[in-house]
């Protein structure tokens, strides 16, 4: 069984449709925890450590064979607290930002909420080695207010709106799960990538 650490409800969804469309036989736990991102935004990633160990720990009590964090604010410090649980523990956004590093060195990273932005740079850094990287941050000013009132179109297209008017990029990475339909809008002529459906499947090929 794969246990989902989310941060909204709005995700759980998302995953149950790409679960039966990719991975059908896979059996998933959904656990929300709103408050995590919540306090993350206000606090820093940091203060939140104990309360997503806590949720990690929850979710291995219940069965899981791995477990997948769905919120890139909080990632890092879930993959950090894998070691004592003995289950893997997977970021959502780590083939995301395998597949950014492979398509080019100008990466532009695309975010709702600030607390995400510099998360997801710093994977792709781990991601790239070495490498040096043209890595450029963009938050999607006033997108954020949309996704907390439920108009999903308006939330979109803010995200599409940001994304095509960058230039000098090679790939464009959306930092957030939440935001994945958003490429589907963009007519920018490169990469635009997404978190979730990569990151599924690279969990349920853990859990077998």
């Amino acid at each position: 069984m794969l246990a989902l650490l989310h941060t909204s409800p709005a995700h759980v969804p998302v995953f149950d449709a790409l679960r039966d469309e990719d991975a059908p036989d896979l059996e998933l736990r959904h656990l929300v925890h709103e408050q995590l991102l919540s306090r993350a935004r206000e606090l820093g990633p940091d203060a939140v450590t104990a309360d997503v160990e806590a949720a990690l720990a929850e979710a291995v009590a219940q069965g899981a064979d791995a477990v997948l964090c769905t919120c890139s604010t909080i990632g890092g410090i879930a993959e950090a607290a894998a070691a004592p649980l003995g289950v893997p523990v997977l970021r959502v956004d780590r083939p995301m930002a395998a597949a950014a590093v492979a398509q080019g060195d100008r990466i532009a990273v695309v975010a709702t909420v600030a607390s995400t932005l510099e998360p997801t740079a710093d994977l792709i850094r781990e991601e790239a080695g070495d490498r040096p990287l043209a890595l450029r941050t963009v938050l999607a000013e006033d997108a954020w207010q949309h996704f907390e009132s439920g108009d999903a179109d308006a939330y979109f297209a803010q995200i599409a709106a940001t994304v095509d008017a960058l230039r000098d990029v090679d790939v464009v990475v959306l930092a957030q799960a939440s935001m994945a339909p958003a490429a589907a809008r963009t007519t920018i002529e490169v990469p635009v990538l997404s978190s979730p459906r990569p990151g599924l499947r690279a969990a349920a090929a853990v859990v077998g």
